[in-house]
């Protein structure tokens, strides 16, 4: 297992992209802090099974970042890899878009990327190896109409990536971004009814003429798929990949 001795706090992973990863790097030997809000029972359940430390720090608050970040530290010993994964998500014209969510979306999305990764480069640094994975998402690249606080965070994201890979290039931390396009997750199912609202289209439409619509695959790539590459580029033979800003996302961004 390649990742046997190595600690991996992972943002936003009681479900979706960021359980997928969880349960990769834990197949792969790693030692995990899990995040994320859910059902107690169930979330107790998931800890058990990857064996993990679950904290349920609220990602918009940097002061809870900081207590995670310190108690994996002195529980785990680590981050050696922090995957931000955590993300959110609203649909709305910009002359509507409620201000509240704005500043939760920009928060989370993107202020936490920031808040995490400071307080895991010292000990990376110290010990002369990291991982630094950040979730954006094929809106780090392009823009969709009615997404301005989730496409402004992860243009904000890409942006970050690159600047701390620079700061880290000859500290043996790697820092890159995976960009995917639309994966099945609960996030994706739940802007469906505010994109059926905001071009009144029906269920139907809005997964085939605006989710699926810039997909040339016309598929979902799955959270697997995600967990998959996060994996590779924990490995050695991934070292010299910082700064990346992988598109995983069926050709969408090719055109």
């Amino acid at each position: 297992m390649i990742l046997e001795g190595k600690v991996a706090l992972v943002t936003g992973s009681t479900s979706g992209i960021g359980l997928a990863v969880a349960r990769a790097l834990a197949a792969e030997g790693a030692t995990l802090m899990i995040n994320g809000f859910g059902d107690p029972a169930e979330i107790e359940r998931l800890a058990d099974d990857l064996g993990a430390v679950h904290d349920g720090a609220d990602l918009s608050d940097p002061e809870a970042i900081e207590r995670m970040m310190k108690r994996c530290g002195e529980e785990l010993g680590g981050p050696n890899i922090l995957v931000n994964n955590a993300g959110i998500q609203h649909v709305a014209p910009v002359e509507s878009f409620p201000p509240e969510k704005w500043d939760a979306i920009v928060a989370i999305n993107l202020s936490a990327v920031f808040h995490t990764t400071r307080h895991a480069i010292p000990a990376m640094k110290q010990k002369g190896w990291g991982r630094i994975i950040n979730t954006a998402s094929a809106h780090s690249l392009v823009a969709s109409p009615n997404k301005s606080a989730y496409v402004a965070a992860k243009h904000g994201v890409a942006g970050f990536t690159k600047t701390v890979a620079l700061e880290a290039a000859r500290d043996g931390i790697t820092v890159n971004c995976i960009s995917p396009g639309y994966v099945w997750t609960t996030l994706v199912e739940n802007q469906i009814p505010d994109t059926m609202k905001a071009r009144n289209m029906t269920r139907e439409q809005v997964m085939n003429d605006v989710l699926l619509a810039a997909q040339p695959t016309k598929t979902f790539v799955t959270p697997e798929q995600v967990a998959a590459l996060a994996v590779f580029l924990c490995r050695d033979e991934a070292s010299a990949i910082t700064g990346a800003n992988i598109s995983m996302d069926g050709g969408w961004t090719a055109a």
